[in-house]
């Protein structure tokens, strides 16, 4: 698990992986040329897979990442998460609650998904590192997804909380420099990268786009 002061850092381009988008490739292959080109988190995500077979999955995943210095995350499952020497889980609002999480697991990484202000004033008091704030645009990968935020909701999350906030649900190179702009300190996708051609060109192009979205505002006004 990274340090503290490095979070924002790490969760600055975050994969959550899709094992049906990354298709005949494998999850393995995919995520390894989108870390090439620049993602600095993993989130495993599997809602059907059998026990086993996630915890294979994750192990596996841990080893490639862990020399590398990025940091491995298992979505709801902390069984699977302690099994493989996971860095962090991410919970959502009905998974198990982040105290439990924490007293499990006392030094990992915990994210908790946000959807609305209210969610985010009760989050304030649990023993979380980030908020997964979703859906930010309407997305197909999650079909339980409450309506979403867009930019004026994840704005006006920023401005209640100072933890750090990663930003998921229809984001692209498109929308990505936007996104992180209205206030996100990182991006989590899905489908630009499990489903993109090319993960690694398409990661390297979300680095760009959120280095563009991070830069600060230049005044139009010239000193005469």
């Amino acid at each position: 698990m990274p340090e503290r002061e490095d979070l924002r850092a790490a969760l600055r381009l975050q994969l959550v992986t899709d094992r049906m988008l990354c298709g005949e490739r494998g999850i393995l292959a995919v995520v390894e040329a989108a870390v090439r080109g620049g993602v600095s988190c993993v989130q495993l995500r599997e809602k059907t897979l059998d026990t086993r077979a996630f915890v294979d999955c994750a192990r596996a995943l841990k080893a490639l990442l862990a020399p590398l210095g990025i940091p491995l995350i298992v979505n709801d499952r902390v069984d699977v998460a302690l099994a493989c020497g996971a860095d962090g889980v991410h919970v959502g609002q009905r998974d198990m609650a982040p105290e439990d999480v924490r007293r499990l697991l006392p030094h990992a990484l915990i994210g908790l998904s946000v959807e609305s202000i209210e969610q985010l004033a009760a989050a304030e008091r649990a023993p979380v590192d980030y908020y997964g704030v979703s859906p930010v645009f309407a997305t197909a990968t999650k079909q339980d997804a409450a309506p979403a935020l867009g930019l004026a909701g994840l704005r006006a999350l920023r401005a209640r909380t100072r933890r750090p906030l990663v930003a998921i649900g229809g984001i692209d190179a498109g929308n990505a420099a936007a996104v992180i702009e209205a206030g996100a300190d990182g991006l989590a996708v899905v489908s630009a990268l499990c489903a993109a051609t090319d993960p690694e060109a398409a990661a390297r192009e979300l680095r760009v786009q959120i280095r563009a979205g991070s830069q600060p505002a230049v005044s139009p006004w010239i000193e005469p």
